[in-house]
């Protein structure tokens, strides 16, 4: 069987416990959950939406090896937790795609961390492991018919740089 890219969330419990998708993520086995950010893990890809390189096929030996890392916080204190993760991983940021959370539907880089992790996967060449955690709401699947073009574009590209020049023609 082949092993799956391990998914870990550094949940700081600040948002409505009632529409957080990392805690529906956790409950049904899908990611490992850290409140302490200084127990997070090293050396996994961090999805930084600050980050100055975004996430391509040369980011899978690293993913498999050392798993993904969201962050799951307010925006107002996102940045502090971003840089603190930074030092310790490998930031990449998500290109273009637009969200299918009802909260955010539509928008673009508005992502729950569902969506996130399910972007990364995708990307990454996990498409059943993206499909399988998209199962936990019945809008989520959604998710990925909504951004099936961009998606199977930036699956293809080598590398960052063909990602970014993907991700131009969508913005």
């Amino acid at each position: 069987m082949k092993r799956k890219i391990q998914l870990i969330v550094y949940h700081a419990n600040e948002d409505d416990p009632k529409k957080c998708s990392a805690k529906k993520l956790h409950k049904f086995g899908f990611v490992k959950l850290e409140k302490n950010i200084r127990r997070v893990l090293k050396h996994a890809i961090l999805l930084n939406p600050f980050a100055k390189k975004s996430l391509s096929k040369e980011d899978v030996k690293t993913a498999k090896k050392n798993g993904i890392l969201a962050i799951d916080c307010s925006w107002k204190n996102a940045e502090k937790s971003f840089e603190y993760l930074d030092r310790k991983n490998i930031s990449r940021a998500l290109p273009f795609l637009v969200a299918a959370n009802p909260v955010n539907y539509g928008k673009p880089f508005k992502l729950t961390t569902l969506e996130a992790f399910a972007s990364a996967l995708y990307i990454l060449g996990e498409k059943e492991h993206a499909k399988d955690i998209l199962n936990i709401y019945k809008w989520s699947p959604h998710f990925l018919e909504l951004n099936k073009q961009p998606l199977e574009e930036y699956v293809k590209a080598k590398n960052s740089k063909e990602v970014i020049k993907i991700m131009k023609r969508y913005i």
